[in-house]
């Protein structure tokens, strides 16, 4: 038998034991990684607010529920809450299978620049924080500007004629102060939130509730005559050694980091082993001057490393909420008739199923790292 005549019968034989042989079976695709008791979930805010991807009503639940969201944040009501109100939105957002995981506190100018009746504000917001930990609420997120600075902010054109949000500080840096709200120095500033958090965060520890300070955004040190304590990532660490608790923590914006030119996975790491973070917003930054020039753009194409923040917050096991927040102005979202930007160059729902699914997939890419 030819050598020829011997590897073609030896094929033959291979390609009918092929036939006769079942295949081995193969092994099942592996689920992807998704959310748990001690990874970060994905939010979106529910409501009348500006950036709200739904109002709460089946049609707005659905459209949260659809991009694959199970968490949502809100605007609180007018302080003093009630533990009634805050369980009967719970159960509203239960029935249309989401959770509340957040809500924003305000209505307290006095304690804010230090006036009189501030003492009486404070009892408001103490009795809302023991009404949310008798309700379930986990996180309250609060702001402490003496001015934000919203009138530095202008559209600027990204990619495919995107809206994008841009800030510069030199357009606003000498507009006086409002008649409303004064100018107030740094110091006045640290002592009317120390006063705030000596009496507040103890109730919040009692009650079972995390506080959540956002950071000044925009950051300038000085807007319209006052200082600004959220303004630096000195002011940041100093603000958690007030009272020392977890209950008394920040919302870590990586976004805002970057503009303030640190790194924002260094910046997370301190945080997080110090188990400060108390709430997470998930955007990205170009940064021109540090503070005080900045474009917030879509989030795979800024300054800020996504998933290197993402796989901190991973290893960190960080279980709270993390807000994909701003989107990037699309056409989808302003061909709507009801379509109003909350920022210039903003966007909306449609923006916000892109923000979602970016941060999917970090997440996922993170926990299967």
């Amino acid at each position: 038998m030819s050598p020829q005549l011997s590897r073609r019968k030896a094929m033959q034989a291979v390609g009918a034991a092929a036939v006769l042989t079942p295949f081995a079976p193969k092994a099942a695709f592996p689920e992807l990684h998704s959310e748990g008791p001690d990874t970060p979930k994905i939010c979106l805010e529910m409501g009348n607010g500006g950036l709200a991807a739904g109002k709460l009503e089946e049609a707005g639940m659905r459209r949260i529920k659809q991009l694959g969201v199970d968490h949502v944040l809100m605007g609180g009501p007018p302080i003093p809450w009630s533990r009634e109100q805050i369980r009967s939105t719970m159960e509203s957002l239960n029935a249309g299978g989401l959770t509340l995981g957040n809500l924003m506190i305000s209505g307290f100018p006095q304690t804010l620049y230090g006036r009189p009746g501030r003492d009486e504000e404070i009892e408001k917001v103490q009795h809302s924080i023991r009404e949310a930990g008798r309700a379930g609420l986990a996180v309250i997120e609060y702001n402490f500007y003496a001015h934000r600075l919203v009138e530095g902010y202008y559209a600027q054109t990204g990619r495919g004629g995107a809206g994008l949000t841009a800030f510069d500080y030199g357009r606003v840096k000498d507009l006086p102060p409002l008649a409303n709200e004064g100018a107030h120095t740094l110091d006045e500033m640290w002592n009317n939130i120390t006063y705030f958090l000596k009496a507040v965060v103890p109730v919040a520890e009692e009650a079972g509730v995390r506080l959540a300070l956002h950071p000044n955004d925009p950051p300038p040190l000085l807007s319209r005559g006052s200082g600004q304590i959220m303004g630096s990532l000195a002011g940041w660490k100093r603000l958690i050694e007030i009272v020392s608790s977890p209950a008394n923590g920040i919302t870590f914006d990586c976004g805002v980091t970057r503009e303030l030119g640190e790194d924002p996975v260094e910046v997370c790491r301190y945080f997080g082993s110090r188990d400060r973070i108390n709430h997470v917003h998930f955007r990205n930054v170009r940064v021109a001057i540090p503070r005080e020039k900045y474009t917030e753009v879509f989030l795979d194409e800024g300054a800020v490393d996504m998933f290197a923040v993402m796989k901190e917050l991973v290893r960190q096991k960080y279980p709270r909420l993390i807000y994909p927040e701003h989107p990037r102005a699309l056409d989808a979202d302003q061909t709507d008739p009801h379509f109003k930007s909350y920022y210039p160059g903003g966007g909306a729902y449609t923006g916000f199923a892109y923000n979602v699914g970016y941060t999917r997939a970090m997440l996922q890419a993170a926990l299967a790292a």
